[in-house]
C-alpha cells in the first residue's frame, strides 16, 4: 500500500494510468464506441481523405480507419494481456518454488529458464503457430514462455534476498509453514517488483503481437487490429502516406503509457522511509562535570561531607 500511495503522488503515474483507462474502456467497449461498422466496406470512398463522414479517412476498402483503430483496440490488448497472464503463471511459480523446494527444483527450474531465453519471439511464435494452428491463444501461449523467464529470474532474485533474512529464519527456527512464511513475510514484499516487471513485459507483450499481427498471424483477417492495419496500409503509401501513423501512433501511446508506469512503480518502490517523528530531544540541564547553577560543586559528584557519611554508613 505504501508503494501505491507514493506511486499515486507523482504525476508521470497519474497520467499513464489515465492514459491506460482510455485504452481499457476502448477495449472493452470498442465496438460499441465506434462510429461505425469496422468490417462495412464502400469502394466508392476507398483511400479518402480525413472529412464529417470519416474523421481519420478510410482504407483501401472504403472501410472507416477510426473505427478499425477504436476496434481493434481490445484484440490487440487482450492478446497482450493473454501472454502477460501466461507468463505470470509460468514464471512466477517456478521461481518461488525454487527458492524453496529443494536443489532438484532449483536445477531443473533454471536449466528451463536458460532455454526458453535464448529462443527469439517471432521465430518461436511461428513454429508454434505453425504447430498448433493460427489462432490468437496460440501465439499468446508461445508469448507467455518466451516472457516466463523474466518473471522467473525477477521473482528467483526478491525471493533470495528475504530467504535469508532474519525473521524468516526465526518464522522457520519457530515452525512456521512454507506457505504461511510465503504468504506473510515474502508474497507481499515481491508484489511491487513483480508490477513493475508486468508493466514493462505487457509494453514488449503489445509490440510482439503488434508484430504477429503484421505478419497475419494470431488474428485472421478481416478482423482489425492495430499492427494487420499496418501491414495493409504499407501498400498504400503513395496515395496515403499518413495513414500509418494513425495504428502506430496508437501502438506508441499505450507503449510508453505502460513505460511510464512502470518508470513510477520502481521509483515508488525505491523511495526511501521518512521518519514520522523526531528524535528525543536531550534533558535540560549543565552537562555532567561541571558545576551546577549556584554551586560550586560540579554535577554527578558528592560534597566531603556526603563523602563521609557514606563512608561512616558503609563501614
Amino acid at each position: 500500500m505504501r508503494v501505491l500511495r507514493i506511486t499515486w503522488r507523482q504525476r508521470s503515474a497519474r497520467i499513464a494510468l489515465a492514459v491506460l483507462a482510455a485504452v481499457a474502456v476502448l477495449a472493452v467497449a470498442g465496438g460499441t464506441l465506434a462510429p461505425g461498422d469496422p468490417l462495412a466496406q464502400h469502394p466508392a470512398d476507398m483511400l479518402q481523405g480525413p472529412s464529417a463522414a470519416h474523421l481519420l479517412g478510410t482504407d483501401y476498402l472504403g472501410r472507416d480507419v477510426l473505427s478499425r483503430v477504436v476496434s481493434g483496440t481490445g484484440l490487440s490488448i487482450g492478446g497482450a494481456l493473454e501472454a502477460v497472464g501466461a507468463a505470470l503463471l509460468i514464471g512466477v511459480l517456478p521461481g518461488l518454488a525454487s527458492v524453496w523446494l529443494g536443489p532438484a527444483v532449483e536445477w531443473s527450474t533454471q536449466r528451463a529458464a536458460d532455454t526458453l531465453m535464448i529462443m527469439p519471439f517471432t521465430v518461436f511464435a511461428i513454429a508454434v503457430v505453425g504447430a498448433l494452428g493460427n489462432g490468437v491463444h496460440q501465439a499468446m501461449l508461445a508469448l507467455g514462455a518466451l516472457f516466463a523467464p523474466l518473471y522467473f529470474r525477477v521473482t528467483r532474485a526478491a525471493a533470495l534476498g528475504l530467504k535469508r533474512a532474519q525473521y524468516v529464519e526465526a518464522a522457520e527456527l519457530m515452525g512456521a509453514s512454507r506457505r504461511w512464511i510465503l504468504r506473510t513475510h515474502v508474497w507481499g514484499r515481491i508484489l511491487p517488483t513483480i508490477a513493475v516487471t508486468t508493466a514493462q513485459v505487457a509494453g514488449q507483450a503489445l509490440l510482439v503481437v503488434s508484430s504477429l499481427t503484421f505478419l497475419g498471424l494470431g488474428v485472421k483477417a478481416p478482423a482489425p487490429t492495430w499492427g494487420g492495419m499496418l501491414a495493409s496500409d504499407l501498400g498504400y503509401l503513395a496515395q496515403q502516406p499518413w495513414a500509418p501513423l494513425v495504428p502506430g501512433a496508437a501502438i506508441m501511446i499505450t507503449v510508453g503509457a505502460l513505460n511510464l508506469l512502470a518508470d513510477a512503480i520502481r521509483d515508488g518502490g525505491a523511495a526511501p522511509v521518512t521518519r514520522t517523528h523526531a528524535p528525543p530531544r536531550a534533558t535540560a540541564g549543565p552537562p555532567p562535570g561541571r558545576p551546577a547553577p549556584g554551586t560550586g560543586t560540579p554535577v554527578g559528584t558528592s560534597t566531603p561531607s556526603e563523602e563521609a557519611e557514606r563512608r561512616v554508613t558503609t563501614g
